[in-house]
């Protein structure tokens, strides 16, 4: 799908350095967590990293939320103290886990050009796991928005 988002909102959701993603289980408990990600223009990628954690990526609150109830958001935003300077983009959409494949290898690809730290950290385009968020509905705003959609 591509997505219908003003200028502002593409560059965004392009150039934003970090995104809440939320998740929620099959009983509908959210759980929003901090993401690196990258958008390539149809999709977001976000990677289980290796930052130390206490379970294996499979085990993880967010992987397990998105096997059991695979509709999720994503939420980019700016905050500036100056307050006519904020926006946001939210993607809503369905998210699947990749462990293999050419997909996972050039979303990892993507992160690591765009992250120095997945570089310095390894992150492995042949064992990195790696969350695929496909838009299927996007919201945009900004303080002085005539296009946004809110």
């Amino acid at each position: 799908m591509s997505l219908d988002l003003p200028a502002f909102a593409a560059e965004l959701l392009r150039d934003g350095r970090v995104a809440r993603l939320g998740t929620a289980d099959r009983s509908g408990q959210p759980l929003v967590v901090p993401v690196c990600y990258v958008f390539d223009g149809r999709s977001c990628f976000s990677a289980i990293d290796a930052k130390p954690k206490r379970i294996p990526a499979g085990g993880l609150r967010r992987v397990r939320n998105i096997t059991e109830n695979p509709r999720v958001s994503l939420v980019v935003d700016r905050y500036d103290e100056e307050w006519t300077r904020l926006a946001w983009v939210i993607v809503q959409g369905h998210a699947n886990i990749l462990t293999d494949g050419p997909e996972r290898a050039g979303a990892v690809d993507l992160l690591r050009d765009k992250y120095a730290q997945y570089r310095a950290l390894g992150l492995d385009r042949t064992t990195a796991t790696v969350i695929r968020i496909s838009p299927e509905r996007a919201m945009s705003w900004r303080w002085d928005d005539s296009e946004g959609r809110g």
